[in-house]
């Protein structure tokens, strides 16, 4: 079996999970849309994954199946994306987070149209996280060395093709060299939906993607998940100063 089906369905035994006694599961939650033509349409259902494989190896964290179909009705014009109700996620997350009992849970977001997670957090008081933000992507890409920024790169970009270059190549087809498209201001994408903006779906710069890029955007974000942790610690023990410089 390879590392990326290790990746998508975590194989732990129920004594192995005992003996580990994680304090906090991870929940890779994705989507199934579309990523321009050099990427599958389980991207992001893939880069939620491989981040949290990440965050285990280096975290005392349980890794949960994803999450792989969510809200993308932005690209529903293209062939093969499928959406679910934002009610119907914050249900599934919510039914999820509450099976796991005194376990924390972290939503480990792969496609930014989940917008109904932030809420779904708040609204937990302080038994669950969503990671990463907006500014642990932006860190990353710095550390990184990529070109490009969160808004310019939004979809199927120098991001997303860096980490599928490094974690599953074969997944990135020929000719995202050439795919290159760079977007107007999308001031109305949530009424319009993302078409008007790309024709190839899109948005961002997949020509500077790297796999080197990938590995290391991957491990600047594993380096930022301890303030996470962190805070999930100091929702049940208010301290402060514990959580400074975290989010």
């Amino acid at each position: 079996m390879d590392d990326l089906t290790r990746s998508l369905l975590p194989l732990t035994t129920s004594a192995e999970e005992g003996r580990r006694a994680a304090r906090v599961a991870l929940l890779p939650v994705g989507s199934l849309e579309q990523h321009g033509p050099h990427l599958p349409l389980v991207t992001d259902t893939v880069v939620a994954c491989v981040l949290s494989r990440a965050l285990a190896d280096d975290h005392r964290v349980r890794v949960l199946p994803p999450v792989t179909i969510g809200c993308s009705h932005e690209h529903a014009s293209w062939p093969g994306t499928v959406s679910v109700s934002a009610p119907t996620l914050h249900a599934v997350v919510t039914d999820i987070a509450a099976s796991l009992g005194g376990t924390r849970l972290v939503l480990v977001n792969g496609h930014g149209g989940n917008h109904v997670l932030a809420n779904t957090v708040q609204e937990s008081g302080g038994r669950m996280a969503l990671f990463p933000g907006p500014h642990d992507w932006a860190a990353a890409r710095a550390a990184a060395g990529m070109a490009t920024d969160n808004d310019g790169d939004m979809h199927a970009g120098e991001l997303e093709t860096s980490v599928l270059l490094h974690t599953a190549p074969d997944l990135v087809r020929e000719g995202y060299e050439d795919a290159d498209h760079v977007t107007p201001p999308r001031d109305h994408m949530l009424t319009v939906g993302l078409e008007p903006y790309t024709a190839s779906g899109v948005a961002g710069r997949p020509s500077l993607a790297t796999a080197a890029k990938g590995r290391a955007l991957l491990a600047a974000l594993s380096g930022a998940f301890g303030g996470y942790m962190r805070a999930l610690d100091a929702a049940l023990h208010p301290d402060p100063g514990a959580v400074h410089g975290s989010a």
